[in-house]
């Protein structure tokens, strides 16, 4: 993986994140490191990166709570066709009241 990340892969930066999120590959769980590794990710057009950095950050896991900020990289994941970061968007909307929206949302992640 490592190879990979040095040479700039979204995909092997999101992989990498999602270890150093949960601990696991031997690596300790370091949350900032896992951020960062996201973001780098995300800029470099990964979705899977822009899904995580959404529900890091509107869920506060990790770090403090900052929903509009994990709105924004679900709608990112979501232009890109992430369907996961859709139905979350949804559940937001929902959660707000917005219903009719909501249900556009999960219509469209259906």
């Amino acid at each position: 993986i490592q190879k990979r990340v040095n040479k700039g892969d979204a995909a092997a930066l999101s992989h990498l994140g999602e270890h150093h999120y949960h601990g696991q590959l031997g690596l300790v769980k370091n949350v900032p490191r896992a951020i960062e590794l996201w973001m780098e990710a995300a800029e470099l057009g990964s979705v899977n990166a822009h899904h995580e950095l959404g529900v890091v950050y509107y869920n506060g896991n990790g770090v403090e709570v900052d929903k509009p900020r994990g709105i924004h990289h679900w709608q990112q994941a979501a232009m890109k066709g992430d369907a996961a970061s859709r139905h979350n968007l949804g559940v937001a909307e929902f959660d707000n009241g917005n219903h009719e929206l909501a249900v556009q949302h999960w219509m469209i992640s259906a």
